[in-house]
């Protein structure tokens, strides 16, 4: 369950998320990201995806604020993908940031006291 996520799937080495137009959350999250792929050369596509692109994917997993890079192991009861080189990829880079650790991002960052 994911009120307030969006959902990326990889198959094949793409990586694809709905486009905002098909009534997604214009989030933060997503939009990293979709930068992070774009870094680290991993193509992305924004594509309306079915139930059983789900199924059939090698890798799935949602992002938001509180759920921040988070691999799915089933839709409907059923295993999809597992967390595999796309998504370990995304996860170690998007943690990078978030703690600081890329330089050219450091603007995307704000200091809590």
């Amino acid at each position: 369950e994911g009120t307030g996520e969006n959902l990326f799937v990889v198959r094949d080495g793409i990586l694809s998320t709905p486009p905002l137009s098909d009534g997604l959350l214009e989030g933060i999250t997503r939009d990293t990201v979709l930068n992070l792929a774009d870094d680290l050369e991993i193509p992305a596509l924004e594509e309306s995806l079915t139930r059983s692109d789900l199924y059939i994917a090698d890798e799935v997993f949602m992002t938001g604020s509180a759920a921040e890079l988070t691999p799915i192991g089933s839709v409907d009861g059923r295993v999809v993908g597992k967390p595999g080189p796309v998504t370990r990829a995304l996860q170690e880079r998007f943690f990078d940031l978030v703690q600081g650790k890329i330089p050219e991002y450091s603007d995307w960052l704000y200091p809590v006291e």
